[in-house]
């Protein structure tokens, strides 16, 4: 029995990918402005969904033959657990009268299907593109979140996935970025334009979530403060840019990482609601 908790095997250890999960979920929560028992439901069902991926990752390389068969079983363990979790929250959901909730789960499962079978191929890491489509998955759990708050369905949930799986793509670019910047030679020092060069696509990502935040604001479509956190993103991303981090450990970046989304997260919450 004593097998089965492994720290490994039960949490992600992919620390910065909490904050794809936290951040539209409160946004959500906050959003609604109501906090009822639906909340906390909606809480347990998205947690435990979400940490079910990593037993279940593991369990995939075990199969595979990337991992030790020994973790199949308390792989198979934390599945069930995190499983059964999630089921019941979802009955209490849909007793409460959102059961309608349970469609915004079908994208993810195509997705959550792909992520497995590049693993199972040893091919999930660096793809910027599969993790950037994972995120508009995650952050479904917004609208779900402002929903229950709210009381029912509005359209302006939808709102709250856009911005908030925008960030997230965002985030993820830049990230990727400065993980290569961390290859560059100290002793080889890069022009300002090869600079802009490399990170020209995270630059193109938050300036057209500034300028679209700006727009939107200004023809009252959303609340017309929401560009400040935007903004903050985007002049993070210049002095990224214009400040390579060069030598830096991968674990650096990501606790600037998830200061900047933390921060993002709360100039959201505050914006959308002035």
């Amino acid at each position: 029995m004593r097998e089965n908790f492994k720290k490994q095997i039960a949490i992600p250890q992919d620390h910065g990918s909490w904050v794809f999960i936290l951040s539209p979920l409160l946004v959500g929560i906050f959003a609604g402005e109501k906090f009822n028992s639906a909340i906390l439901g909606l809480t347990i069902a998205a947690m435990s969904a979400f940490m079910l991926r990593q037993p279940m990752t593991i369990f995939v390389k075990a199969l595979s033959g990337r991992r030790p068969k020994t973790d199949l079983p308390p792989a198979r363990f934390w599945l069930l657990v995190y499983g059964g979790i999630a089921a019941l929250a979802l009955v209490v959901l849909i007793a409460q009268g959102f059961g309608y909730l349970l469609l915004l789960a079908i994208p993810g499962v195509p997705v959550f299907a792909w992520h497995l079978w590049l693993v199972s191929k040893r091919a999930e890491r660096k793809q910027a593109g599969v993790e950037v489509i994972a995120t508009g998955v995650l952050s479904l759990v917004a609208p779900a979140a402002y929903w229950v708050a709210f009381g029912g369905y509005s359209p302006q949930g939808w709102w709250l996935w856009a911005w908030t799986w925008l960030q997230s793509a965002a985030s993820i670019v830049y990230a990727y970025l400065r993980l290569e910047q961390r290859e560059l030679k100290p002793d080889q020092p890069r022009s300002r334009k090869e600079l802009w060069q490399m990170g020209s696509r995270a630059f193109l990502y938050t300036s057209f979530n500034l300028g679209a935040s700006l727009i939107l604001g200004w023809i009252n479509l959303i609340p017309q403060f929401i560009f400040i956190p935007f903004l903050f993103q985007w002049l993070e991303t210049i002095w990224g840019i214009t400040h390579p981090s060069i030598g830096w450990k991968p674990t650096r970046i990501g606790v600037r990482q998830l200061i900047v989304s933390t921060i993002w997260t709360i100039l959201f919450i505050v914006c959308w609601r002035l």
